[in-house]
């Protein structure tokens, strides 16, 4: 039979920590070398029994103070401690016995931030990563890295993951990073140099390609980042962000068969996300398709049930179409999760004004514009509403309201005409036609909208067709 490795390495910690229990108490005259008190100290650290951690690395150290591993391993513990200041006294003990080892840097820099010591936490490693090359410098720039994220200097953060991959390209975690800190800094052109020169040389590294394509993006070339996608793709069928990001350009070019197609591939590739679903129906919806909208709209609110807005895209949906009870049914769940929202109280009030309901529609029309008073589209869908209910005395208190809150926009100079003419007041509705039409003409349509009647009544027609002789829409 093969011997079990693990078992044997059980059996040696086992006979180790015997060793040591007799050193610790002075029975026998046993000896344990530097890499078995490193066994020893790890074992302890791997059982967080700290203490005894402690206990053995200075027993150790007594047994072998010239040692900077096992030095550098109690200042590890210093720190896992809080003991901050005592970790960097050893780790300068340790520096002087030798300065080579890159754990000094890296844990000394970890009691600088602890200790709110940024600024000696990037000297040390800026100086650090002039005596190291390899792999250890590509550590200490992904040190410096958290660093400077730590300290909010995001640029330099970008500036380290690009010598990172100045001296290795391929880095995946230098290729994942540098894509999120181009889009938080913005340096998309830079980002876009950075990774063609990787392409020349690894022309088939998809991250490469896809940190091209997202920086294309970021820039708005969304024709261009669709190309550098499908080049990943290529390289890596089962890219299930390439397949999401590409579906995102698609609809920012208003592709959106493209981009359904794109995204369902994403839902083939990895789990169910309600943004994904949410997307689709927007595609579908874009497409008028209001059927296939709702279907994937619903999909998304089976995913995030809190979501209201998700709700509301139903209902919208179901306003296209004109079918006002079902929307009504989806507004109603929107707005038991979220009922100061202003969209969803005008919608709800235009399905209860399109059934008739005009008392209901004109409470949801009156809480939209408490909620957004400053919002012309919850003042018109009021005074539309009133009208409509041929409540005119209210509808002309509401104009008057929202000429002062608007600062007189035409439109409702057109509506208080419209309301005047409607009250029997015909002067006064020709004179604010008048002030209307010499203000903004092509906004007539709105009263017309209101009150198509008006056309039938000659001395408006009149205002109409003489402001027509001498001025030009």
């Amino acid at each position: 039979m093969k011997e079990n490795p693990y078992q044997h390495d059980k059996e040696e910690l086992k006979e180790l920590l015997k060793q040591y229990r007799n050193m610790q108490n002075g029975r026998g005259h046993s000896f344990l070398d530097e890499e078995s008190f490193e066994k020893i100290i790890d074992h302890f650290d791997e059982t967080e029994d700290m203490p005894q951690a402690v206990e053995a690395a200075e027993l150790a150290i007594e047994q072998y103070p010239y040692s900077s591993v096992l030095l550098i391993k109690k200042a590890d513990l210093m720190i896992a401690t809080r003991r901050y200041h005592d970790a960097l006294t050893i780790l300068n003990q340790a520096e002087i016995l030798d300065g080579s080892d890159i754990n000094l840097y890296i844990l000394k820099t970890d009691a600088y931030l602890a200790l709110d010591q940024q600024e000696k936490a990037v000297a040390l490693l800026e100086n650090a990563l002039q005596h190291f090359d390899g792999d250890e410098r590509i550590e200490l720039l992904f040190e410096l890295a958290d660093v400077y994220d730590d300290y909010e200097e995001f640029d330099k953060i970008f500036d380290c993951l690009k010598l990172i991959l100045e001296q290795e390209p391929n880095n995946q975690e230098a290729l994942y990073k540098i894509c999120f800190w181009t889009d938080f800094t913005g340096r998309n052109e830079e980002c876009i140099r950075i990774h063609q020169k990787i392409i020349d040389e690894y022309p088939y590294n998809e991250l490469a390609w896809f940190n091209l394509a997202a920086a294309f993006q970021g820039l708005k070339l969304y024709e261009k980042s669709i190309d550098a996608y499908k080049y990943a793709i290529v390289i890596d069928e089962k890219f299930d962000y390439a397949y999401r990001n590409m579906g995102d350009a698609y609809i920012r070019l208003r592709k959106y068969k493209d981009a359904i197609e794109a995204l369902e591939k994403v839902i083939e590739l990895s789990r169910p996300e309600d943004v994904v679903y949410e997307a689709i129906g927007h595609c579908y919806d874009k497409l008028s398709n209001y059927a296939q909208a709702r279907f994937n709209y619903r999909k998304a609110s089976h995913l995030n049930t809190g979501d209201s807005k998700l709700l509301y895209k139903i209902a919208c949906t179901y306003l296209n179409e004109e079918q006002w009870n079902q929307a009504a049914k989806q507004l109603e769940a929107a707005l038991q999760i979220h009922p100061s929202q202003p969209e969803y109280n005008l919608a709800m009030g235009e399905c209860k004004m399109q059934v008739g309901d005009y008392k209901e529609a004109i409470q949801y029309f009156s809480t939209a514009v408490r909620l957004r008073p400053k919002n012309t589209s919850c003042w018109k869908a009021l005074i539309r509403c009133l009208f409509n209910a041929g409540f005119y005395e209210e509808a002309l208190e509401q104009v008057q309201a929202a000429l002062t809150i608007s600062n007189n926009k035409p439109v409702f100079i057109f509506y208080l005409s419209a309301i005047y003419i409607a009250l029997g007041k015909q002067k006064q509705g020709l004179l604010y036609l008048e002030k209307a039409m010499s203000l903004a003409p092509k906004l007539l349509k709105k009263m017309v909208e209101l009150n198509p009647s008006v056309l039938q009544y000659q001395p408006v027609v009149d205002v109409i067709a003489r402001y027509k002789k001498n001025k030009r829409f």
